[in-house]
């Protein structure tokens, strides 16, 4: 054993994930993957944003094929182990494992980067091959080919974090080359090389010119459709975690739908859509629902695309943020640079990094998680010009709208709609969702806010449901070239009210008012009406 070849470590990471008490069995994947063993196509890149479950697969890898430990009591219950030739694999074969997101102490150079990873391989092989004559002065990969031409020892290589490297500031682009010269020297057409797999965020394609790592296949959420459901929870997983969280948990503060909004909503070349898993395994561990995924930082990441290019794009991050999906050519080589200029490379890089989500040629916020890094982003930047404006004027609006204040709510309306973007010509629902969105964006501190129903042309209805059972409920209706009385009526006769309301004989689900909201926008006269009434 050492630090890269036959180690211990993805055994014992692999270890402490499956004694958690929402382990979810991915173990399939390995039967996907043994096929190619020593064939043409055993080179395999497989990208995902952060905290899709990279490394728990990079460690699996390592821990059912590697020597270090025997891990017959990992896998005998998964399902991995229904496979005719799981025994004939599983600890017999000799593995490479780098994690390249590893830094040597004090590391602010390419050259010690870079060393850590060679001087450890070398030193592992010369400790493992002690009579093979090796020198250690030979080129890393010249020292694999003897010790092939000697033993015909083959070598599973999984590396972790391949793009790391990108990431760090010590690195120019010249010496990010280098690198990608490095794995091609060690990988590429070495017959020592039994199998071959990567993961990282960032795609081959962006930095390779199409040469150096040609050989491997890569799989990216958005287009690919193979390995999809082993990265991210699926609704079956979930629904089995959730049963767990409900068996273990006196109090529990969870609820499945809770789970849903905040959490699901990222969607896989394949149509099927996925949950992020770190974020589900916090929230169940912690019977509490929040910011997981992301930080209170992340709406820095999120700008840090745009900032670029803000006049671009800020109408479709408004619709975006009503839930709409805006129409986008992605493309995952654009995905890192440094100059982001087109809405489409933006895009292109969000979806990579997993704050949009991509699905038939278009993209969107995937849930209630991304969506408060967004209105943190909205409140905070003021070069999204009139964005921000309406954003912070939204307090005031929730105020007005709590106590019936019309005149305030109908004086902020007509600022939003005198704003110097197209988005309010109020020609479509959805410039009014997106509308309605920016100027109630402080509600959500408060309030569930979601789209309930569309019917016909001119209307879209709006519900907020109050973090606090005490809280006040709100419905709200749009209308174009009515009365804010119409929409009332309307939410009277879809009774919409019962939403906030117990099953029959069951205590109400809220204590608080329930809030008919009506808000009417006449295009000839460019005026708004306002109406509260409580149901």
């Amino acid at each position: 054993m050492g630090s890269f070849l036959n180690s211990m470590v993805p055994y014992e990471a692999y270890r402490s994930v499956t004694a958690g008490r929402y382990f979810v069995d991915k173990s399939a994947m390995i039967e996907e993957l043994l096929p190619s063993l020593e064939q043409e196509t055993r080179f395999f890149c497989i990208t995902r944003p952060r905290r899709f479950g990279k490394s728990i697969m990079a460690n699996m890898l390592g821990a059912f094929f590697g020597k270090a430990a025997d891990a017959k009591s990992l896998f005998e219950q998964l399902k991995i182990s229904r496979f005719a030739d799981y025994r004939k694999h599983l600890n017999q074969h000799r593995i490479i494992f780098i994690d390249c997101s590893k830094m040597p102490e004090n590391c602010d150079s390419f050259a010690a980067y870079i060393e850590r990873i060679s001087n450890g391989l070398k030193t592992d092989l010369l400790t493992e091959y002690p009579d093979l004559g090796l020198d250690r002065e030979q080129a890393l990969w010249d020292i694999f080919l003897m010790v092939f031409e000697k033993t015909r020892n083959k070598f599973i290589f999984i590396i972790d974090e391949w793009d790391a490297l990108f990431h760090k500031s010590f690195a120019s682009r010249k010496e990010q080359q280098k690198y990608l010269e490095f794995l091609r020297n060690l990988l590429k057409d070495q017959v020592y090389v039994e199998l071959a797999y990567m993961t990282g965020v960032l795609p081959i394609a962006k930095y390779s010119d199409g040469s150096e790592l040609n050989m491997f296949s890569e799989y990216h959420m958005a287009t690919s459709e193979r390995f999809s459901e082993y990265f991210g929870f699926l609704d079956s997983e979930v629904d089995e975690l959730f049963e767990r969280y409900q068996q273990s948990v006196k109090k529990q503060k969870v609820t499945r739908e809770d789970l849903r909004i905040w959490y699901d909503g990222y969607q896989t070349a394949g149509g099927v859509s996925i949950y992020n898993p770190r974020s589900i395994v916090c929230a169940l561990t912690d019977n509490q629902i929040k910011n997981y995924w992301t930080n209170s930082g992340t709406y820095d990441s999120v700008f840090s695309y745009i900032k670029d290019n803000v006049a671009d794009v800020r109408e479709d991050l408004a619709l975006m943020f009503a839930g709409e999906a805006i129409p986008s050519d992605i493309r995952e080589y654009a995905a890192t640079s440094m100059h982001l200029k087109t809405k489409d490379e933006i895009f292109s890089a969000m979806v990579v990094y997993g704050l949009l989500t991509y699905q038939d040629g278009a993209v969107s916020i995937p849930n209630k998680e991304l969506m408060d890094s967004y209105a943190a982003m909205m409140k905070k930047e003021r070069s999204l010009g009139y964005i921000y404006h309406l954003a912070n004027a939204s307090n005031k609006m929730l105020e007005s709208t709590l106590k019936g204040d019309t005149e305030t709510m109908t004086d902020i309306l007509k600022y939003a709609h005198d704003t110097e973007s197209p988005i309010f010509s109020y020609n479509h629902e959805t410039e009014l969702s997106a509308v309605i969105n920016l100027i109630y964006l402080s509600a959500r501190d408060k309030y569930r806010v979601e789209r309930e129903d569309k019917a016909g042309e001119g209307y879209v209805d709006f519900i907020f449901y109050p973090e606090a059972k005490n809280g006040d409920c709100l419905i709200l209706e749009l209308k174009i070239d009515s009365s804010p009385e119409d929409a009332i009526r309307q939410i009277k006769e879809k009774n919409y009210a019962l939403r906030f309301k117990g099953k029959l004989g069951e205590q109400p689900k809220y204590t608080g008012r329930i809030l008919a909201v009506g808000i009417s926008y006449h295009r000839r006269t460019k005026e708004h009406f306002c109406k509260v009434e409580v149901l």
